[in-house]
């Protein structure tokens, strides 16, 4: 009996675990619920990420991402700004100044915030505590003006924004390699002018010669005149019906000048 409700314990843990790593999931990728606009990178890690969400308000959206992943910090219910802080990034939800009933989603990089944001704006929604985590010395003043994408054009930030590419579409874009040959079908009938190793555009294969399309055996002959040959080897044919040459020792004339002569 114990043993029974040892497994009924298992049975209920497991699907518990389950539950609970999925509900710790990070989902960094907003591209699922919101539609992504701009975005901007520069150097040493400067990224940013603009998106809309339509006909929300900006606590809307904020309670919304916060039950998606859980901020390390959150500032205080605002309808124009809210920050929520992350372990990586900062989102700063803003209300659309063109279009007031949608809230932007800027999802920035650290080091985009530390390099362009002004640290006076920040002070009146972050606490001073998380802005000198964040700047490591917030008394040091900014290094930039910059608000928000929603007013870029006033407080401007050092890098541009422009329309994302396909592949700045992908939370995370595949690495790819150029390539700058091409690839090609070596013919069957084509002969290798000199059949050396890499004369056929690889440094593993020789080019083999072409066969002229006759297939047969090569027979070597006992007969002198064959290693008289300019270099190519004629089979020689046999038959059952033939029989070989004779042996036999050469004729002799009788009454001659007494030469031998060799029988051809």
């Amino acid at each position: 009996m114990p043993h029974n409700w040892v497994k009924l314990i298992k049975l209920l843990l497991v699907p518990a675990i389950f539950f609970l790593a999925m509900a710790n999931f990070d989902h960094t990728d907003l591209s699922d619920s919101y539609q992504l606009e701009s975005v901007s990178s520069k150097d040493k890690g400067q990224t940013s990420r603009i998106y809309r969400a339509e006909d929300k308000t900006v606590p809307e959206v904020a309670k919304e991402l916060a039950d998606q992943k859980q901020p390390e910090e959150i500032s205080k219910e605002d309808t124009k700004h809210m920050f929520l802080i992350y372990k990586d990034e900062v989102y700063h939800l803003q209300q659309d100044e063109a279009k007031p009933t949608d809230t932007i989603i800027e999802v920035d990089s650290k080091e985009y915030v530390r390099q362009n944001y002004d640290t006076s704006f920040l002070q009146g929604y972050i606490l001073a505590s998380v802005l000198n985590d964040l700047f490591d010395d917030v008394s040091k003043g900014s290094k930039g003006s910059y608000r928000g994408y929603s007013s870029k054009d006033i407080y401007k930030p050092t890098g541009t924004y422009h329309i994302p590419t396909e592949q700045e579409k992908k939370a995370v874009p595949p690495i790819t390699t150029e390539g700058t040959g091409s690839i090609t079908k070596r013919s069957d009938t084509k002969k290798n002018s000199d059949g050396s190793v890499g004369s056929s555009g690889s440094i593993f294969k020789k080019q083999v010669e072409p066969s002229s399309g006759s297939t047969g055996k090569i027979i070597r002959s006992s007969d002198s005149s064959s290693s008289k040959s300019s270099g190519s080897v004629t089979p020689k044919r046999s038959s059952i019906f033939s029989s070989p040459k004779s042996n036999s020792p050469p004729r002799t004339k009788v009454g001659g000048s007494g030469r031998i002569t060799k029988r051809r």
